[in-house]
């Protein structure tokens, strides 16, 4: 579905990737993990088009992502939610939600203007749509409160409800459970779950290497900039190369 193809990025003399090369495939959920400063963030940022390669190629579906602005990636299927959770807190959690089908909403501006019937129905389809989505992460009793309102691990479901939104075929996770406690994980995981199950594609990179063991099919270890590691969970969890970047050259022996 998606495929880094050699892939390297550099800011001036710094080379932040190096021939990085992996697959992402369809109805799985795949994780990519690494110390901190690994380049994971900018994997992802050069997937969603805020970066452009220095070199090699990102091809998603067949179609490459070179030079691709991204509000046309999030078109042909991409969506993303970010470490920082970045939720319009003075709004509802519907409009929240809502927001976020913005491309799909083609009412057009006379439509807006005039209160036209096919902007009236394209509305109620959108609110509905959005209070399915909150309903599959457990927020539809909390649709008419603001996000303000919610407790961390809350905003951090919305997000993933307004990225749906765009109509996905490939969500991109960046630390979903960055700052969550244990019992918020257990939910997430759950939730994630629930969402391949309904058709999506899940990439994600995470420090949390439990939650990465249990809910990946199959995980890329980035170190220094390069892919050092790619297998079913167990293999990374046995791989000498993973436990020497993790651990260090002492204690992994």
């Amino acid at each position: 579905m998606l495929q880094l193809n050699q892939v390297s990025k550099s800011f001036g003399g710094l080379r932040v990737l190096q021939d990085v090369s992996f697959s992402v495939p369809q109805g799985g959920i795949f994780g990519l993990i690494g110390p901190n400063g690994a380049g994971k963030t900018t994997v992802f940022n050069l997937v969603t088009g805020l970066l452009q390669p220095s070199s090699g190629s990102i091809a998603f579906n067949g179609a490459a992502l070179d030079g691709v602005a991204p509000h046309r990636i999030t078109r042909l299927g991409i969506a993303r939610t970010f470490q920082n959770i970045r939720v319009f807190k003075d709004m509802t959690l519907l409009e929240n939600v809502v927001v976020g089908m913005h491309d799909h909403l083609d009412y057009g501006v006379a439509g807006m203007l005039f209160n036209l019937p096919s902007f009236r129905r394209r509305e109620q389809q959108a609110r509905e749509r959005a209070m399915e989505l909150l309903g599959w992460v457990k927020l539809g009793h909390k649709a008419a409160q603001l996000a303000d309102s919610l407790s961390y691990g809350e905003q951090r479901k919305l997000e993933f409800a307004r990225a749906l939104a765009t109509e996905p075929k490939l969500l991109l996770l960046d630390e979903p459970v960055a700052g969550m406690n244990p019992a918020e994980k257990t939910e997430l995981m759950r939730e994630i779950r629930n969402i391949r199950q309904r058709g999506y594609s899940i990439f994600l990179i995470e420090h949390d290497m439990r939650f990465v063991m249990e809910l990946c099919d199959r995980i890329a270890v980035l170190n220094f900039g390069r892919i050092i590691a790619e297998g079913a969970p167990d293999e990374i969890k046995a791989n000498p190369d993973v436990i020497e970047a993790y651990l260090g050259k002492e204690e992994a022996a």
